[in-house]
């Protein structure tokens, strides 16, 4: 475990759009759209949820660039599971002391924008302030091996110390 986050805090998509911004958060463009749209709901039960963060090396790939797919594939293997889209921005509020240049995409099914292109969430301290944007979310979409994803631990997840031991073996 990584991070424990509260969801259900916020009544619709606005207000946590305004809680961010109250806070000073930028919000890019897609990351705005993802919050806009019908499919992006927000938890209405307050439930703690526990956080734990990954690379795609760390689950075993030995490549520089692997496909979200692949990775998904993987940290579902190992017990991890995708989180509810509503994580995106709720940890980027609930995580306000992140380190300058990390980067942590949100292991989420992506949703559409208006114009049909599949975003996924990444909370982000690229030095200019805490922001939260969307990227690609296709799942042929490429990410370094090296690059930090959000999942939750699934109720078949493997022992912690299982990990290394199952990321020693070769990736699907």
């Amino acid at each position: 475990m990584w991070k424990t986050i509260t969801l259900g805090t916020f009544a619709n998509p606005l207000a946590l759009l305004n809680a961010l911004d109250a806070i000073g958060c930028k919000v890019g463009g897609a990351a705005a759209e993802v919050l806009a749209r019908p499919s992006f709901i927000v938890s209405t039960k307050r439930q703690d949820v526990e956080l734990v963060t990954v690379s795609a090396a760390e689950l075993g790939f030995k490549t520089d660039m692997v496909t979200l797919a692949a990775t998904y594939a993987r940290a579902k293997q190992l017990g991890f599971a995708l989180v509810a889209a509503e994580i995106g921005p709720q940890l980027r509020l609930q995580y306000l002391d992140q380190p300058i240049g990390e980067f942590l995409i949100i292991g989420m099914e992506p949703i559409k924008t208006w114009a049909g292109e599949q975003v996924i969430l990444n909370v982000a301290n690229g030095g200019a302030g805490l922001v939260l944007i969307g990227q690609d979310g296709r799942s042929d979409a490429e990410i370094s091996a090296t690059s930090r994803v959000v999942f939750v631990r699934s109720n078949e997840a493997a022992p912690a110390d299982q990990l290394e031991k199952e990321a020693a073996l070769s990736p699907p």
